[in-house]
C-alpha cells in the first residue's frame, strides 16, 4: 500500500487489464455471456454508494461514473465491458482524478472496491484466471 500511495503522488489515474504487472489489477473474468455481464454489472454499479453512473454506452460496452472524494476532488471512471467469447466476458475500469496533483493512490482503491462489489454480486459467475 505504501508503494501505491508513492506512486499516487506522481500519477493521478490508474487502470486494470490483461497484463497488469500488480495481479489485483489484472481483468476480471465471468462466465456470462456479454448482455448478461452488462446488465448485472450496469444494476450493481447503479447500487453502489458515492458513485454516479453518468453514460451508459451498451453498444461499446462502456459505463462512464464518477466519485467524489472526501477532499471535493472528482474522479472519473470508466468501466468496460467485454465479451471474450460467447459464454464469457471481462470487466476493466480505468479511474482518473481530475486536477493536476496525484491521487495518493485514490484511484487503485476505488477499482479494488469496484472490483470487490462486482465479484460479490457475480460470485457464482467469477472465473478465476
Amino acid at each position: 500500500m505504501l508503494k501505491r500511495t508513492l506512486i499516487g503522488l506522481l500519477r493521478s489515474h490508474e487502470a486494470t487489464g490483461d497484463r497488469a504487472k500488480d495481479p489485483l489489477l489484472k481483468s476480471h473474468f465471468y462466465k456470462l455471456t456479454k448482455d448478461k455481464a452488462w446488465e448485472e454489472v450496469v444494476s450493481t454499479l447503479k447500487k453502489m454508494q458515492g458513485y454516479k453512473v453518468l453514460h451508459e454506452v451498451e453498444s461499446v460496452g462502456e459505463i462512464v461514473m464518477e466519485k467524489r472524494t472526501v477532499s471535493g476532488r472528482t474522479m472519473d471512471i470508466t468501466v468496460s465491458v467485454i465479451g471474450v467469447d460467447p459464454l464469457r466476458s471481462a470487466v476493466d475500469i480505468y479511474s482518473a482524478s481530475r486536477g493536476s496533483l496525484g491521487d495518493l493512490g485514490s484511484n487503485y482503491r476505488v477499482i479494488l472496491e469496484i472490483y470487490r462489489t462486482l465479484d460479490k454480486r457475480l460470485a457464482a459467475y467469477k472465473v478465476n484466471s
